[in-house]
């Protein structure tokens, strides 16, 4: 999701992974911090990050101005320029505008188009018919300029990873959970957690309030010097099996999160370790297998082995790239199964959920979806993140989780979300067919509307949740 910004600190870190926009530190310079209510950026949500590379696909950009706070201008409409590059081009725009002047609108490679930029305009982008990606940029003066990049495919014969029937397993959890993967970071900084004056455990305070459910990354080795802890190594296996036992001890229930990288692994970037590069497909299969099956088993020898496992963070376009990319669906199927059988060898009872980045983009998730049943890739739960600015609105989700529960026959959650928690919650758990099984919140202790003030304190978004976990799980 963010585009990747080197930064150390945790929220910058993170929301740069989940951006899609891709400014550099030059640009960045060139935009003052605005007021809020005065337009400060161009946000976009494409309905489609993976496209068929086929001279036919379209899909929908939708563009909004925003102040520094996120909240949309609607009043406004200034001059802007809608620039593509690689292999698509723009062809409609949906407020109507005729472009006063453009160029290349034939070619493929580099397409402009100069029109009215404002809150509610759609861009209409068709692919051609090379695989790869394409940027699509928006800008206007004085504007934090908007882009998203999209993966164009050719998706060919699938071919099954396995022939055994598989029998997804269901969870009778309502999950109220949180990736607090941050918390040994805080902690080793002296961060202290409290509650109206009384000093406490995070995970303590956090279970109190209707918490029953953590979820931690885990990185190969992220001490590296290009890792996501250099020297360090926060988030590699020991800190993991550290956090697990506080988990366990506190009575709650354990996700981990495969990255599959030394590094954040997202839609934007999904880089293999560095200590697989240069390994044939065979052998980068049993790497991936062995590595999963040694963090299984060595939180199982101490007793708290995951009750869920991701294998991969926000996949829709693929891990280990560049040979599981989602131009590659086969080669990204063998490499998923590779993972589920690990999981499966050290603990059968362990839930496996695929974890995807689009809570609003339903033709998208169909699209990942549908190609890792015609593959026949075992899984258990369908994981959406859902952040406002890139995933759509309320409704959009609420369609989306609907629709892949009643078309796929799975458990669906919110696996990442942090905005928007009451509604956010009412949507995930409330999909048709029992099959909600809640919510994960991503990272509430240190980014944005935190659960605890920067000094610690849980303030006012903490206690959103004990009327959460009445009304959906039976707390008190």
């Amino acid at each position: 999701m963010l585009k990747h910004i080197q930064i150390k600190f945790f929220l910058l870190a993170a929301l740069s992974l989940m951006l899609i926009s891709n400014i550099t530190a030059a640009q960045n310079r060139r935009f003052k911090p605005k007021p809020p209510g005065v337009p400060s950026e161009i946000q976009l949500t494409p309905y489609k990050t993976t496209m068929i590379a086929d001279g036919k696909d379209e899909t929908i950009i939708t563009i909004k101005i925003i102040d520094s706070k996120g909240d949309v201008i609607k009043d406004v409409a200034l001059p802007g320029t809608y620039k593509v590059i690689g292999d698509a081009k723009i062809v409609h725009i949906s407020d109507g505008t005729i472009p006063n002047s453009f160029t290349g609108l034939d070619k493929t490679n580099d397409t402009t188009w100069k029109s009215t930029l404002k809150s509610g305009t759609e861009v209409r982008l068709r692919t051609g018919r090379t695989r790869g990606r394409v940027k699509f940029v928006a800008q206007a003066d004085s504007l934090f300029p908007g882009s998203t990049e999209i993966h164009t495919v050719q998706p060919g014969t699938p071919h099954v990873v396995t022939t055994d029937k598989y029998q997804p397993k269901t969870t009778n959890d309502k999950i109220i959970g949180a990736d607090i993967s941050f918390l040994p970071e805080l902690e080793s900084r002296g961060m202290k957690f409290s509650e109206n004056g009384k000093p406490g455990d995070a995970i303590e305070i956090m279970k109190q309030h209707g918490f029953n459910y953590i979820r931690l990354r885990i990185f190969n080795q992220p001490a590296n010097p290009k890792g996501y802890s250099p020297k360090k190594g926060f988030c590699d296996l020991e800190h993991t099996k550290a956090m697990a036992k506080r988990i366990k001890a506190a009575g709650m229930k354990f996700l981990l999160d495969f990255h599959y990288s030394d590094y954040w692994a997202d839609p934007q970037q999904q880089n293999k370790p560095a200590v697989w590069a240069g390994q044939d497909f065979e052998t980068l299969k049993k790497s991936l297998f062995d590595y999963t099956a040694h963090v299984m088993q060595q939180l199982k020898d101490q007793g708290t082995a995951p009750d869920m496992v991701q294998v991969g963070n926000e996949i829709n376009h693929g891990i280990v790239w560049p040979e599981g990319a989602i131009n590659n669906l086969d080669s990204l199927s063998q490499l998923l199964y590779q993972g589920v059988k690990a999981v499966k060898a050290v603990n059968p009872s362990t839930i496996i959920m695929l974890h995807i980045a689009l809570g609003g983009q339903s033709a998208e998730s169909q699209f990942f979806l549908d190609n890792m049943a015609k593959r026949n890739v075992p899984f258990d739960v369908i994981g959406l993140s859902y952040y406002p600015k890139w995933h759509g609105t309320l409704d959009d989700l609420q369609k989306n989780m609907a629709d892949l529960a009643k078309r796929y026959n799975k458990q669906v959650m919110v696996a990442e979300y942090s905005q928007l928690k009451q509604q956010v919650n009412d949507i995930a758990f409330t999909a048709p067919g029992s099959k909600a099984v809640g919510s994960f919140i991503w990272e509430p202790l240190s980014t944005w509307e935190a659960i605890f003030d920067r000094d610690g304190k849980a303030n006012a978004y903490m206690n959103v949740y004990p009327g959460i976990a009445k009304k959906y799980v039976g707390g008190k």
